[in-house]
Order: C-alpha cells, then sequence, then structure tokens
C-alpha cells in the first residue's frame, strides 16, 4: 500500500502572499491632455478651461487614469490639479505619469494599507509569476514592509524559492 501524501507547505508555518490578490479590477487608461494645448505646445488656461469643462468626466466612472502630457510642453501644476478635481467623483484613482507609474500607486497604496504585524516571527514567501500587471516595485515595497515584522522573506513558490532575508 502506498503512504500518504501529505502537504507539508499547507501544514507549514510558511505564509504565502499572492500580490496578483492585491490587484483591483477596474479598467486603467491614459488621459493625454496634448489635445487641449494651442499649437500642440502651449497650455492657454482659458481654452484650456473650456477644454475641462465642455468634457464629459462620466465617462471615466470607476476606471484608474494616468494623467499625462506627452507633447514637449511646460505644463503648469494647477492644469493636472484641475485635472483631478474634475477627475475624483468619477474615478477610483487618478495619478500623473504612465501606466506603469499609476500601477505602481495603486499597489503602493495597498501594501500601505497591509497589516505585517500578521507576519510577526513568520516565513513569508512572496509568489512570483502572475497573470496580473504587478510592477517590480510593488514587490520591493511589500519586501522593504514585512521586513520589519517576518523571520524570513522568500520569493518564488514554496518548491523553488530564492531566499531574500533572514532575521
Amino acid at each position: 500500500m502506498a503512504d500518504e501524501i501529505i502537504n507539508r507547505v499547507a501544514n507549514s508555518k510558511l505564509q504565502v502572499i499572492n500580490l496578483e490578490d492585491f490587484y483591483p479590477e477596474g479598467k486603467r487608461v491614459v488621459f493625454d491632455i496634448k489635445d487641449w494645448l494651442y499649437e500642440g505646445l502651449v497650455l492657454r488656461e482659458k481654452d484650456f478651461r473650456a477644454s475641462v469643462k465642455a468634457y464629459d468626466w462620466s465617462q471615466h466612472k470607476n476606471q484608474f487614469v494616468a494623467l499625462t502630457c506627452s507633447a514637449d510642453a511646460v505644463i503648469p501644476d494647477w492644469a493636472f490639479m484641475l485635472l483631478v478635481v474634475n477627475l475624483e467623483p468619477f474615478v477610483e484613482k487618478s495619478h500623473i505619469g504612465s501606466l506603469e507609474d499609476l500601477e505602481t500607486s495603486i499597489y503602493q497604496d495597498k501594501i500601505n494599507q497591509l497589516d505585517t504585524l500578521i507576519y510577526q516571527d513568520k516565513p513569508v514567501i512572496i509568489k512570483g509569476c502572475s497573470n496580473k500587471p504587478v510592477p517590480i516595485n510593488a514587490y520591493t515595497m511589500l519586501t522593504s514592509k514585512l521586513k520589519k515584522h517576518a523571520k524570513s522573506i522568500m520569493y518564488g513558490e514554496a518548491c523553488s524559492s530564492v531566499p531574500l532575508f533572514k532575521r
């Protein structure tokens, strides 16, 4: 008779964190203000404010929005602030920068909310390989936060992990 197969990982104190689980569903979009610039180069306040007023902001309901200007123009800070004021009632989150910057900001919020005390003196593995776009910064932010509490931190899968830290 064959021996019973025992899942030693499931029975261990090893805590697995999958950053993919932190990924909030919702459409990610880039909002580029280049078309609202005079001749594609200059922000004229009166024209810019008219564009902001005429725009249907509700189309971004429940979206994550990366604010940017792809034109080589100097954009005053207040312009992005005005966009956020109009976006805020509709979006999940807005951030100035690329989609990757936005994703990093989303994960930063999630990691900041994570109670790492539950990992006190426990071995932790941060799962690698995800099907969702987890930015590399999310892994480093999580590692930094866990280092204060975890007994050890590894990366990968339980069967083939890379040790990163040991108290």
